[in-house]
């Protein structure tokens, strides 16, 4: 009768995990504005929580609000010195972003060029998102 029993892997044989992307990353221009609102905010606060919520002509808008803490299902996301928390339920819609900030006579706002946006409500407020896929 043969050993039926597996033969356990050696080090060598072990797949290594595959590093993670980086959710999204950050212009200058978006960068130094979070540094500037980190640094007038009236409490102290890590960096800005970036999400996503139903609603809108088109069905979802983005969020950005302080963080004041970060929590333990946070993606933590750290370019160009500072710090960018985005909720795990916007995750697979936020893959590849880049926030930007733009700012003229007019308004002043935080831009997402997301892959993963297919459509946008006219008048600007809300956008339709799907998941990005991941290969692996």
């Amino acid at each position: 009768m043969t050993n039926m029993t597996p033969a356990s892997p050696t080090p060598a044989a072990k797949a290594k995990p595959r590093p993670r992307p980086q959710v999204m990353k950050l212009t200058e221009a978006a960068a130094q504005r979070i540094a500037e609102l980190t640094r007038r905010a009236d409490s102290e606060i890590v960096g800005l929580r970036v999400g996503i919520k139903n609603g809108g002509c088109a069905g979802q808008s983005y969020t950005v609000e302080y963080a004041h803490d970060v929590r333990p299902t946070d993606e933590v996301v750290e370019d160009k010195g500072v710090k960018i928390l985005v909720d795990p339920k916007a995750v697979l819609f936020l893959l590849g972003t880049e926030m930007d900030y733009k700012a003229d006579r007019m308004q002043a706002q935080f831009i997402f060029n997301n892959p993963n946006q297919t459509g946008a409500c006219g008048c600007g407020e809300s956008v339709q998102l799907t998941a990005a896929k991941v290969e692996g």
